[in-house]
């Protein structure tokens, strides 16, 4: 048996099976993703069309209702009960979760992410996860030094 299979749970939207000469190696969807039967991948709920793999089902977010100016600009809006998380609303209607680098949370206010310790509401909320030393080393990572093997390989390959 070959190919791709569902979670035999129908409601483990983002676990699929890929089989090959009868071994399987189960994986697991990106967050925000679930399995498509219908091609094989992972994708947004509202393209994998899975009964009880909705967006609201996974989710708990409805996109609040707002004029077609609004709708066109694909609005964002945040986790409720995630500061690193935030949904855009395709065309005001379908929501679709994203979310901002560690370190970072989104900001209701201009809507973009940034680093948490600015967000007043989001401030603490890597407290329990990361240190002040590792917040600081994602907030100012030490310039990368370029190996000189590397250079001269690619001068030599430039020629």
């Amino acid at each position: 048996m070959h190919g791709y299979f569902a979670h035999e749970d129908t409601r483990i939207c983002d676990i699929f099976y890929y089989c090959v000469e009868g071994k399987f190696n189960m994986i697991t969807c990106p967050a925000g993703l679930v399995f498509s039967e219908k091609t094989g991948i992972c994708n947004w709920p509202d393209e994998a069309k899975k009964n009880g793999c909705g967006s609201r089902e996974l989710f708990n977010f409805i996109c609040p209702k707002v004029d077609e100016a609004v709708a066109a600009t694909h609005p964002r809006y945040a986790d409720p009960d995630d500061c690193q998380y935030f949904y855009v609303c395709i065309n005001g209607e379908t929501p679709r979760r994203n979310g901002c680098k560690l370190g970072q949370a989104f900001d209701e206010k201009t809507k973009k992410c940034d680093w948490a310790r600015k967000i007043p509401e989001c401030s603490d909320w890597y407290k329990d996860r990361l240190t002040d030393e590792e917040l600081d080393a994602l907030e100012n990572p030490l310039p990368k030094l370029e190996n000189h093997a590397t250079k001269a390989t690619r001068r030599r390959t430039r020629s």
